[in-house]
């Protein structure tokens, strides 16, 4: 695996530019529509990107395009520079944009397949099987932009494989969570009940203890007033009878009194 990702870092990184020799100029103001100013640019551009001065490069092209707005070959060796720089998406509109002015296949087929790899660098598999396949189209014997197909649709196949396993195992965890789900509400429901129907208990429970409050409240109250009743009933008796006692003992000391009595003697 490590052998085929070497070798891909090989093909993306590896991107053609025209004509870029080592001829430079001193020349530092350039004139627009000048094509000789253009050419010097060009150079200086390609100078400074084999240097691996890709920001120097990019600003020499451009100048260029400055000078000379409609140039496919700026266009594209401007795309390059960006690419150096990890611009991915800048490099891409500029491959577009020289994909849009070339008329000749293999220039296409050059742009098309530094497209591919601007794309594939931002993960846009899609789009960089897309460019892939124009550049054959346009080139159909690029061994290089063949293999990068392969490689991409080998990294999309990958891809949508993982993504339909993370969508499998996201319906799991959703069919698993809606299962909790329902067991737990099934659960809320059965301790709703419970509480329910203790509370219902309780309450019957309540009702009984309430009413046995009151029974024994109602039968110590007829206690009380029965004893009551008897306590009255013996002081009344009691009274009767300490009446009669004395009764009997006016009685007895009236009697008396009559036996004793003397009658005097004149």
């Amino acid at each position: 695996m490590k052998k085929i990702l070497l070798l891909l870092a090989v093909s993306i990184l590896t991107v053609s530019l025209y004509g870029q020799d080592t001829l430079k100029t001193g020349k530092s103001e350039y004139t627009k529509g000048n094509q000789r100013d253009f050419r010097s640019l060009m150079r200086e551009g390609n100078r400074q990107y084999h240097a691996e001065k890709a920001e120097d490069a990019e600003k020499s092209y451009r100048r260029a395009l400055d000078v000379n707005g409609k140039s496919d070959r700026a266009t594209f060796n401007l795309g390059d520079a960006l690419y150096r720089q990890k611009k991915y998406e800048e490099a891409g509109r500029e491959f577009e944009k020289a994909v849009s002015e070339m008329t000749d296949k293999t220039d296409r087929a050059q742009a098309y397949h530094n497209l591919g790899n601007s794309y594939l660098q931002q993960q846009k598999l899609q789009e960089s099987i897309d460019a892939y396949r124009q550049a054959l189209r346009n080139n159909p014997k690029d061994d290089e932009t063949r293999y990068n197909l392969s490689y991409a649709m080998n990294l999309l196949k990958q891809q949508e494989q993982q993504q339909n396993q993370d969508n499998k195992d996201n319906k799991d965890n959703n069919d698993q969570k809606d299962q909790q789900d329902q067991q737990q509400q099934q659960q809320n429901q059965d301790n709703k009940d419970n509480k329910d129907n203790k509370d219902q208990e309780d309450r019957q429970d309540q009702q009984q203890q309430d009413q046995k409050k009151d029974e024994m409240q109602q039968k110590q109250q007829q206690q009380q007033q029965q004893i009551s009743r008897e306590d009255a009933q013996r002081m009344l008796d009691a009274i009767a009878q300490d009446e009669k006692e004395l009764q009997e003992k006016l009685q007895k000391k009236e009697r008396a009194g009559h036996r004793g009595k003397i009658e005097k003697n004149w």
